[in-house]
């Protein structure tokens, strides 16, 4: 383990200087095409510029490649190829609003590489009960899971900072139960996935200089979803990401079918005189957890995104407390 220490700390730094260095360059880039779109939470004209993706897509391919340079696996070349494939379904739907079936569509065919490279092991891993072998389900296993875990962030990314802010926890989280579980080099994989997330938070957070948009969140989502399948830890990481899991399914189980937000016309949020948020009351609306969150009272953007952050933190830990118990033998 002590010869992946380097190749951790220099892919880490290229991660995260990376998106620190080439974000504030592409919102300048974005505002003179006047690639903007409204702040919706908060008052007047405020306008925000969209999407951040090519930045994100810069630090990761620029630290992974780095890393493919110390570790020759294919792994990095399948978690590269996923994740490049997802940001371009992103671009595209940042171009033009895309029909509800196109991103799981698309995302689905973005996990093929996974495959190609054989960069999975047909073994689901369940801490306490061990370990499920499924060859033949397994393929769909990976074909449905980068569609889950890149719309699953797509459809957190509702408040200044959240999408990145939630995913650098879950990733730190991520890394830290691939090394409970000795996979040390997929752990090294996932280390740039924090990095970015955390640089991209610097400008992301409230008041939001630049939105991630849909090539932005995608990318995260299927990243994260790639690394989970090469890492043989998914459903670790699907405890990591219960927050995001529990708002896409409280979404789709109220709307009762895949749409995309921006064609929603009843919004689940409103806002009060003083512009904090509260959840409306209108009947058509889609119940989601920012709604849950607001059903006490009203809250402040920033006071929102902090209660998901502590729901995200919360289960972290239960995702490396669930790590340790996939390896204890009872």
């Amino acid at each position: 383990m002590s010869e992946l220490i380097i190749p951790g700390i220099i892919t880490s730094v290229v991660a995260f200087f990376t998106v620190f260095v080439v974000t504030p360059f592409l919102i300048k880039a974005l505002e003179k095409r006047k690639m903007t779109v409204k702040d919706f939470n908060k008052p007047g004209e405020i306008m925000v510029v969209r999407p951040g993706g090519p930045a994100l897509i810069a630090g990761i391919l620029a630290a992974e490649f780095t890393l493919y340079a110390f570790l020759q696996m294919n792994e990095i070349l399948a978690v590269i190829a996923t994740t490049s494939m997802a940001f371009v379904v992103g671009m595209i739907d940042d171009r033009k609003v895309m029909g509800g079936w196109f991103k799981p569509i698309a995302l689905a065919v973005s996990a093929v590489p996974i495959i190609l490279f054989g960069a999975y092991d047909s073994n689901l891993s369940f801490p306490i009960f061990g370990d499920a072998v499924i060859p033949a389900l397994y393929l769909a296993v990976v074909i449905v899971m980068i569609p889950i875990t890149g719309n699953t962030i797509n459809s957190i990314d509702v408040l200044n900072g959240v999408a990145s802010g939630f995913m650098t926890i879950a990733s730190f989280a991520l890394t830290i139960s691939l090394v409970i579980v000795q996979n040390y080099e997929v752990a090294l994989i996932s280390l740039p996935l924090g990095f970015v997330s955390l640089a991209f938070y610097r400008y992301h957070k409230v008041p939001s200089k630049i939105f991630p948009g849909d090539s932005g969140a995608l990318t995260l989502g299927a990243m994260y979803g790639a690394i989970a399948i090469v890492g043989g830890v998914e459903i670790i990481a699907a405890i990591a990401l219960l927050p995001a899991v529990i708002n896409s399914f409280l979404f789709l189980s109220s709307m009762k079918r895949i749409v995309e937000h921006r064609q929603i016309k009843a919004k689940p949020v409103t806002h009060t005189d003083d512009f904090k948020l509260k959840a409306t009351t209108e009947k058509d609306a889609p119940v989601t957890l920012v709604r849950l969150i607001l059903g006490d009272k009203p809250l402040s953007e920033k006071q929102v995104g902090y209660e998901i952050f502590k729901l995200a933190i919360f289960s972290g830990i239960l995702a490396v407390i669930s790590a340790f118990l996939t390896v204890i033998k009872f």
